[in-house]
């Protein structure tokens, strides 16, 4: 064991003999040691440190060490190692060994040279520090207002009301079911308020409202409602948020599932396209997302949406209803870090949509704002509250956190004239360029009071484990809960099996004898593409890798239990009919990424039928793979809570481990949850979903000073 007072090079031996640090940590600070001029023991413990965190997804290393962030905490060693450590980092001038290191640059003084960089209490690495400073200054600088003229803003806002107009359709089935049901005047009036985002309803005048509602034989006659409901008394955040995104170049709308994210923005994108036809001006807009099935249901759901809006055929021709993924949007060169568009090659459009962007980590928004034209307009468009992303950053977080803020008075000015709607009790504290940039949507669409996934989902999102625990009491059909026992995950598995079993029994159908040349090649496409909607509709969600409760574990129980029961055929093969596999490679070369789904079946469009593996591209096509050249891959009857990112499925298994883990957090349970668009199955324990629950993920940066304005 340590002596009591050990050094620094001892403590990062034991580090790594107990790994705590990684193999790359220890020699990131071997080589950082070996190049440090004055006080090699201290940095090369620092550029551990440094390194670990990184790998924790932390852009950066907080040098302020404390009772509430010791350093042992942050390497996550306890008992004496630990005890030894903080004694031993409490004892050194940080500060003295900072300004006379000869690795450690100063808020970067110099000429970049130095590999690490110290700035306001934080030590980086130059690049991630480089990415955060040049990140800040881009998102700062579109964020400034666009000017309009006051006939520019006359049309933007008759423009809005004409795409945001108030559907009766919806509140006219609710109060027919109301009406069914016997309720109450207090009842009605809720629901009014609810449908028609009223947030002054003491201005109204109510009577005239149920004389309105008790004539109404159809949802035509609602709409006498506009004439007793002034716009003034209500709060639109989706007409809310396309007024912001027309008043920046940057502009991100942040929400849970079904808060209509995707409806928002084709309807701005409907205004940006008519704006730019009066000023004869064609827009070239691009979708795009991170993965490949991000894409893919972006594609689909603005699809709907388009489909749904009525506007002039012209315009609706001139918005995309086909999404890319970022590496193919950016062109991704086989074998290599860098992309075909950067700044010396710009991307050639006006208008960007990304999706997802809880997703995007720090590197790859660096690489797309320095690939994005100068005129573009950048439009995020995600879930604040979910996941970070897997690499290093929570980019999307860090831009949300100035949504604390609230608007400026001269953005409520702007909002106000664009949509009749006053957001000034929305400010807190005096807005900012980047919160002027900004819209949360506050109303779920899919999930209502009568839907236990969205209870669930807020009280998990609030951190209130009461309240989770109160949801469950109150007898809601499209929730289940499971506590762990060993009978519980033996159900489990059997109940996948059979869960999985109807898109196994469509594969293994086979084309009638007389097709043949290109109507078997689209019998084999459309067949596929029946199979992997079909193994989309459930999924088992795992928090961890290893172990029983792990992706590892329980792909290898199901797929266990399925051969058992004779519904896939497999002779200790690795490649069987009916395999679900998930790409955790990017393969530039074949338009697979990370996280693609595929599926092992027999393609009947040649001779002689062969194995091959199927997968839904963003465009909805199809694309078929010899098992020998799919880019690393899992089985994927089960994934990771992490991998669902962009995913959601009718009906969504959740499953979390025996015992306590910190990758156990709300944001991790919430996004698992989340993943369910009609119906949950939770297996956990309870007393491990109370302390995940309460769980808070932190990830150090400095990209809110740098937004803010202060790097």
């Amino acid at each position: 064991m340590l002596n009591q007072s050990p050094d620094y090079p001892s403590i990062l031996a034991l580090l790594f003999e107990k790994k705590a640090i990684r193999p790359l940590d220890w020699q990131f600070a071997k080589f950082i040691g070996a190049i440090e001029r004055h006080c090699t023991d201290e940095v090369m413990f620092l550029a551990a440190l440094l390194s670990q965190q990184l790998g924790q997804g932390h852009i950066c290393l907080p040098l302020i060490f404390s009772s509430q962030l010791t350093a042992s905490a942050q390497l996550n060693v306890y008992g004496e190692l630990a005890q030894l450590i903080d004694e031993r980092v409490a004892k050194t001038d940080w500060q003295s060994v900072v300004q006379l290191s000869s690795t450690i640059a100063i808020d970067d003084v110099g000429d970049g040279a130095s590999p690490l960089v110290w700035q306001s209490g934080r030590l980086y690495l130059q690049r991630y520090f480089d990415y955060e400073q040049r990140i800040g200054q881009r998102l700062y600088n579109l964020a400034m207002p666009i000017t309009m003229s006051p006939s520019q803003v006359e049309k933007m806002a008759s423009l809005l009301d004409r795409l945001f107009s108030r559907e009766y359709g919806y509140l006219f089935e609710r109060l027919a079911q109301e009406s069914a049901l016997g309720s109450t005047q207090v009842k009605r009036q809720q629901v009014v308020c609810d449908y028609l985002d009223i947030t002054t309803p003491n201005v109204i005048n109510w009577e005239r409202v149920e004389d309105v509602i008790a004539q109404a034989k159809t949802s035509q006659h609602l709409e006498k409602l506009s004439e007793i409901i002034p716009l003034t008394a209500c709060l639109n955040w989706q007409k809310v948020a396309a007024a912001v995104a027309l008043t920046r170049r940057f502009a991100v709308i942040s929400g849970g599932p079904g808060t209509g994210k995707t409806t928002t923005v084709t309807k701005l994108l409907a205004a940006l396209v008519e704006q730019g036809n009066e000023q004869q001006q064609s827009l070239s807009i691009k979708l795009v997302a991170p993965t490949g099935k991000a894409a893919a249901r972006l594609t689909e759901s603005i699809g709907k949406a388009l489909n749904q809006l009525a506007i002039d055929p012209e315009v609706k021709a001139q918005i995309p209803t086909e999404s890319s993924t970022l590496h193919r949007l950016l062109g991704a060169i086989p074998n290599q870090a860098e992309y075909r568009h950067n700044s010396k090659n710009p991307l050639h459009l006006d208008v960007l949509v990304l999706d997802e962007a809880s997703m995007v980590d720090l590197s790859m928004m660096y690489k797309l704002l320095q690939a994005l034209p100068k005129h573009a307009r950048l439009i995020l468009l995600g879930d604040k509250d979910q996941l970070a992303s897997v690499e290093a950053g929570a980019v999307l977080a860090d831009i949300c956190a100035f949504t604390e803020h609230g608007y400026s008075s001269e953005q409520n000015d702007a909002i106000r004239r664009l949509t009749q709607f006053d957001c000034s009790l929305e400010s807190r504290l005096g807005g900012s360029a980047i919160g002027d940039s900004l819209c949360v949507l506050q109303k779920s669409y899919r999930f209502d009071a009568r839907s236990g996934i969205g209870q669930l989902a807020k009280s998990v999102n609030n951190g209130d484990v009461p309240g989770f625990r109160r949801v469950w009491e109150q007898g809601f059909n499209d929730i289940e809960w499971q506590p762990l026992s060993a009978d519980a995950y033996q159900k489990l598995i059997a109940r996948m099996a059979s869960v999985y079993r109807p898109y196994i029994s469509a594969i293994a159908e086979e084309p009638e004898i007389n097709l043949r040349g290109e109507p078997l090649l689209n019998w084999q496409h459309q067949h596929a593409l029946a199979a992997l909607n079909l193994f989309a509709k459930n999924r088992l969600l795992c928090a961890v890798r290893e172990g029983d409760f792990g992706v590892v574990g329980v792909n290898q129980r199901i797929e266990g239990r399925l051969k058992q029961r004779g519904i896939i055929v497999n002779k200790d093969d690795t490649w069987y009919q009916g395999r679900p596999i998930m790409v955790t490679k990017n393969d530039h070369g074949l338009g697979l990424f990370n996280g693609d789904i595929g599926l092992c079946m027999w393609d009947h469009s040649s001779e002689v039928p062969r194995l091959k593996v199927f997968f839904e591209l963003p465009d909805g096509s199809i694309k078929s793979v010899l098992p020998s050249r799919v880019p690393e891959h899992e089985t994927a009857y089960a994934m990771t809570i992490h991998k669902s990112q962009g995913s959601e499925f009718e009906h969504t298994f959740l499953l979390l481990p025996a015992d306590y883990s910190p990758i156990l957090t709300k944001e991790l349970i919430y996004t698992g949850i989340t993943r369910a668009k009609h119906q949950l199955s939770l297996i956990a324990d309870a007393s491990v979903l109370a302390k995940g629950i309460r769980q808070v993920t932190v990830r150090h940066s400095g990209l809110i000073d740098k937004l803010a304005g202060k790097g």
